[in-house]
């Protein structure tokens, strides 16, 4: 992924050293004030004007100066601007102070996972099937994230200039559920369901799950690198007929499965009956005609292929009557 992210470059100071220089002003500023009031009730407003003057400047240079005050956790990031150009995306994590007149956003870099409700879209054969995907996501790109994707108007409030934190993070979620429903319409319209003939050999959503899930990161990654979004993980978590095929494709499903257990009953069967013959003439048991061999075969297949079980006829006569 390209990204237009750089580094902050501005100066910055340690947080806590910034804290105990602004807390001195402020006594600093106090103590002005109040000698200046002395000053002017001792002289009768001779005296003390402009020691008022430098304490009150000090008051207002000491509310600026704590704006500039940044506290940053692990995997949080603030965006910097310097009236209105992009001045760099600062990460250290700490208690740090910037020049105040830099505008700031702050944004998380943590890993967040999206699981999308099932959407009905139809499959390369045009059957309707329910599919649902999960997405663990992360920021990458924190200059896309702000600047090329409207995320700031999205998440701005009513009556604030620009946008929270969590304001920013639910815009980026938005689009993040909106892309991954468009790339997994996409993804899926690819592929059937199954493969109903089960001889083309082509991979189907049902039986080639690791090449979709491939194909739905890969697809994921094209619509969401312009947010500056990285895709972490992408899996198909739901996968089903919709309602209102699913009754007539299980029954498909199952005569399906019943066919093939009989193909392999009567396979088992019938080299079943070969072997029987084969002993039976190898060690001359019993010889027997092509007729009683077909009677012997037919009478074999009904009891090894019948789903009930044999009720035998026993003969106390000859094998002729």
């Amino acid at each position: 992924m390209e990204t237009k992210e750089f580094e902050f470059k501005g100066s910055v100071m340690n947080g806590f050293l910034m804290l105990f220089v602004n807390i001195a002003v402020i006594i600093l500023a106090i103590v002005g004030i109040v000698y200046s009031i002395i000053q002017l009730d001792a002289s009768n407003g001779a005296m003390g004007g402009w020691e008022l003057g430098a304490s009150v400047l000090l008051i207002v240079i000491n509310i600026i100066m704590w704006c500039g005050m940044m506290q940053l956790e692990p995997n949080e990031a603030r965006v910097t601007t310097w009236f209105g150009k992009y001045a760099g995306t600062f990460a250290q994590t700490g208690f740090y102070w910037i020049n105040p007149f830099y505008g700031t956003k702050k944004v998380s870099l943590r890993a967040r996972n999206l699981d999308a409700e099932p959407i009905k879209v139809n499959d390369k054969t045009g059957n309707p099937v329910m599919i649902g995907l999960v997405l663990v996501w992360k920021l990458k790109d924190t200059y896309k994230a702000l600047f090329e994707v409207d995320t700031q108007t999205m998440a701005a409030a009513p009556n604030t200039v620009g946008s929270d934190t969590k304001g920013l993070m639910k815009a980026l979620e938005s689009f993040v559920r909106v892309q991954s429903d468009a790339a997994l319409r996409q993804v899926a319209g690819q592929y059937a369901y199954d493969d109903e003939d089960s001889k083309t050999g082509e991979p189907t959503l049902r039986s080639s799950a690791d090449e979709i899930n491939e194909q739905l990161e890969q697809k994921l990654d094209e619509r969401l690198a312009l947010a500056g979004i990285e895709v972490v993980e992408a899996r198909i978590n739901y996968l089903a007929y919709a309602p209102e095929i699913a009754a007539v494709m299980l029954r498909r499903q199952q005569a399906s499965a019943i066919i093939t257990a009989r193909e392999k009953i009567v396979e088992g069967a019938v080299s079943m009956v070969k072997m029987a013959l084969d002993k039976l003439s190898s060690e001359e048991v019993v010889e027997l005609d092509d007729d009683k061999k077909a009677a012997m075969v037919s009478n074999l297949l009904v009891v090894l292929c019948g789903d009930d079980n044999a009720q035998p006829v026993v003969n106390t006569g000859t094998l002729n009557h």
